[in-house]
């Protein structure tokens, strides 16, 4: 009976001592596992955060750029405003009453048609303001006339202010030298003195 239970305590005691190994090799394998799948976790989270933080990062770089555009832009469109308003306020006023002028309207028109009688055969077209029929239609029809050598067809428009249109008579074209002509151009020989006085 010594034996058997001998036995028994030996077979108890070796399946023991092998069920430990076996739990101890199964526990460090699961360790093992457990640290391989929290290092590989570890490194996914660290790639997200990474990825996070770039995405981040361009996202307020993106924005501070469209920011800068926008302001510059901004600003660009507030000072391109205030040059028209500068400008127009230095000249359309003048330009406006130079126009209604009689005797500088005459230069105007005499060298106009000039230019035109030299580069256009036949007679010409020109169309004054009513306003200024008075003081303008004798110099057209007589004087302007005489000194260009051919005819010269004087009409008069309520529609225009300041100016006039001239042209062939066959109505081809016509070249319109109105206030707000004059003005536009005047203005752009103004706009970059106005734009560096007023921005440096």
């Amino acid at each position: 009976m010594d034996k058997l239970q001998e036995l028994t305590e030996k077979l108890y005691n070796e399946g023991l001592s092998k069920g430990r190994e076996e739990g101890e090799a199964l526990l460090a394998k699961a360790k093992e596992e457990a640290g391989r799948t929290v290092e590989a976790a570890k490194a996914e989270a660290e790639k997200i955060v990474a990825d996070a933080e770039k995405q981040a990062a361009d996202l307020k770089a993106k924005v501070e750029s469209d920011l800068r555009m926008a302001a510059s832009q901004c600003l660009s469109a507030v000072k391109a405003d205030i040059e028209a308003v500068v400008t127009a306020k230095l000249v359309d006023e003048p330009v406006g009453e130079a126009l209604k002028d009689p005797g500088f309207l005459k230069s105007i028109i005499k060298s106009v048609a000039e230019k035109f009688s030299s580069e256009e055969p036949g007679d010409l077209s020109v169309v004054l303001p009513e306003s200024l029929r008075k003081e303008t239609e004798g110099f057209v029809k007589g004087e302007l006339a005489k000194s260009l050598g051919r005819g010269i067809d004087a009409s008069f428009s309520k529609d225009i202010e300041g100016g006039f249109r001239i042209g062939p008579k066959d109505g081809r074209y016509f070249i319109s030298m109105s206030d707000e002509t004059f003005a536009a151009l005047i203005g752009e020989y103004l706009r970059p003195t106005t734009k560096k006085l007023l921005f440096g």
